[in-house]
């Protein structure tokens, strides 16, 4: 990674320019054409620098209800069971942590009829010995932006 690619991926961070000509917005900004700005991006991608480049849109303002899980989880079985709750629409990501709670997840749904189904559903994987329902009572939310 040289100068440019890192000068690149500190104005990506701040937004991608909404014009009809984005790219080559960033290049101007640093000296560099739009093609150009594209070629390394994609190769930032494909070197692991970048895991994905695209809009960030606020799910509760568009109507979304969201929450934590934890789960207790059968060691023997914690990967396996990881999977199938990966594959459900509207969870974002999980964790393992070292608690007796040890499978953390945050799904999302367009209501929270559609919230509460998808939690009864992933209470029944087998597996499951325990799950808590832990909805944000405050949301913070920290932006960090890293000087590359």
């Amino acid at each position: 990674m040289d100068e440019v690619d890192r000068r690149l991926l500190t104005l990506a961070q701040e937004g991608i320019p909404i014009s009809s000509t984005p790219y080559k917005d960033l290049g101007r900004e640093i000296g560099i054409s739009g093609g150009e700005v594209v070629e390394r991006l994609n190769t930032l991608k494909e070197e692991g620098y970048i895991r994905r480049l695209g809009g960030i849109f606020s799910s509760k303002r568009l109507g979304y209800v969201s929450t934590l899980v934890a789960t207790r989880v059968e060691e023997e079985s914690f990967y396996e069971v990881a999977d199938v709750i990966n594959r459900y629409d509207g969870v974002t990501h999980n964790y393992r942590r070292n608690h007796d709670f040890n499978l953390w997840f945050t799904l999302i749904a367009p209501s929270k009829d559609d919230l509460e189904d998808k939690l009864e559903e992933i209470e029944s994987i087998e597996g499951i010995e325990k799950m808590r329902n832990l909805p944000a009572q405050n949301l913070f939310k920290l932006g960090v932006k890293l000087k590359v």
